[in-house]
Parts: structure tokens; C-alpha cells; sequence
């Protein structure tokens, strides 16, 4: 999988997602422990949002961070994007929302459409990050913001021997028993221990041109929210 670029990669990653789809909310559910519905909602908080707003959720999944800004916030404009149509069938399920088929990639939008784009669990998934977030500042209003909810490498510590031995091997092994395909619950785990520390990502947003950039640790510092806003 590490070899991967390009379209490759983005079969790749658009057939684990299918194959887990039915399954991610329960999953995602018992590799928290139920915490990732605490961090949506902090995601969430951290925008903003005012009645009439626009907000793209980017990677949108089945939804859970959309229903959570029409939770926090009901009059705004909300655009749920996802390159895997199988995740937005799924999403169907626990109720409609404005659904869009969409590559992060090449967003089919104006420039300037939105007063903010969240993200959850996307950006370490993309075949080309700078690009990306390119597409997430292009779609943005000056003065729009962006959050991302993201897996990230933990700092060294005492917790990491125990916080890898998870990721490797008690994640596939729940994966497996729940959906059926261990395969890709060693991928997620992989891409996670693969992707840039909080303070690299960071450091991309604001070589994308975003300002006000930070960040939050959560769960012994494997999960970042990360913010920004574009000038």
C-alpha cells in the first residue's frame, strides 16, 4: 500500500472504504470507545458557524460530522461531499442530508463558495495532501475557516508500546470480527502511523496559506483537531 501514488492509491483507498462501509460508524465507535463523537462535536464548536452560512464537509463519510453542524447549528448551508459512493449509501441510513459524489482532489465548486470546510479523517487518506488543501483554500471566502479531524503519530512516551499494539493488532482483530475484512483494518492503522505528526501538518497549512493555524491532541495524542483560517 505505501507504494501506491495516484489513481492507484485512490482505488485502493476508495475500495477499503467500500468494503467498510455498512460497518464504519459502529467501528469507529468501538476503536474510541465511543470518544470520536465527543471530538466531532469539539470539531464542530471550533467553527462557529452563524445562521445562513455555507460549511462543505469534505470527506463527509456517512455524515456523523454534517449532522453535527445541523445539530449545533440548523440554519446553515451544508454541502456533504465524499469520493465513496458506498460511504454516502451508508450514510443514508441515519437520515438524508445534501450529498454530493466528490474528489478533494478537484472540487467542483467556484472559488470563494464557503464560509467554512471541516473534515474528518480525510486528509491522511488523499493521494496528494498539498493539493488538497489547495482545493479546501481555493473553495474558502477570505476569512473562511477550516478544521480537521485527523489520526495522528503520538509523541514518544510511555503510552506508545501499548497505543501501537492497539493500532496493529487489537484494531484488525475487532475490524475482522465486526465487517468481516481484517485487511482493512490493518490499513487503517497503517495510514495512521504513516501520516505527518500534528506539528507537520501544521506546518503544511500554513504553507498552503492558511493563517491562525493550531492545534488540540486527544486520546495520548494520537488524534489532532486542526484549524486554520484563509486570509
Amino acid at each position: 500500500m505505501s507504494q501506491l501514488t495516484g489513481d492507484e492509491r485512490a482505488r485502493y483507498v476508495k475500495n477499503v472504504f467500500a468494503s467498510i462501509a455498512r460497518h464504519y460508524d459502529l467501528m469507529n465507535r468501538l476503536m474510541t470507545a465511543g470518544q470520536d463523537i465527543r471530538w466531532r462535536r469539539e470539531t464542530v464548536r471550533r467553527l462557529q458557524l452563524s445562521p445562513g452560512e455555507a460549511l462543505l464537509d469534505q470527506g463527509a463519510g456517512t455524515g456523523d460530522l454534517g449532522r453535527e453542524a445541523l445539530r449545533q447549528q440548523p440554519d446553515i448551508r451544508l454541502v456533504a461531499a465524499d469520493f465513496s459512493l458506498a460511504m454516502l449509501l451508508a450514510g443514508e441510513r441515519s437520515g438524508r442530508l445534501p450529498w454530493l459524489n466528490a474528489d478533494a482532489l478537484h472540487l467542483p465548486f467556484p472559488d470563494e463558495t464557503f464560509e467554512a470546510v471541516v473534515s474528518g479523517f480525510l486528509i491522511r487518506n488523499v493521494g496528494n495532501l498539498k493539493a488538497a488543501l489547495a482545493e479546501q483554500y481555493r473553495v474558502l471566502k477570505p476569512g473562511g475557516r477550516m478544521l480537521i479531524l485527523e489520526t495522528t503519530r503520538p509523541r514518544s512516551g510511555i503510552l506508545n508500546p501499548f497505543v501501537r499494539f492497539h493500532m496493529r493488532y487489537v484494531i484488525p482483530w475487532i475490524g475482522g470480527l465486526v465487517s468481516g475484512d481484517r485487511e482493512a483494518y490493518r490499513y487503517l492503522p497503517a495510514s495512521s502511523e504513516a501520516f505527518l505528526s500534528a506539528e507537520e501538518l501544521a506546518g503544511r497549512m500554513a504553507a498552503a496559506g492558511f493563517r491562525e493555524v493550531g492545534f488540540h491532541r486527544r486520546m495520548a495524542g494520537t488524534i489532532a483537531i486542526h484549524w486554520g483560517k484563509r486570509p
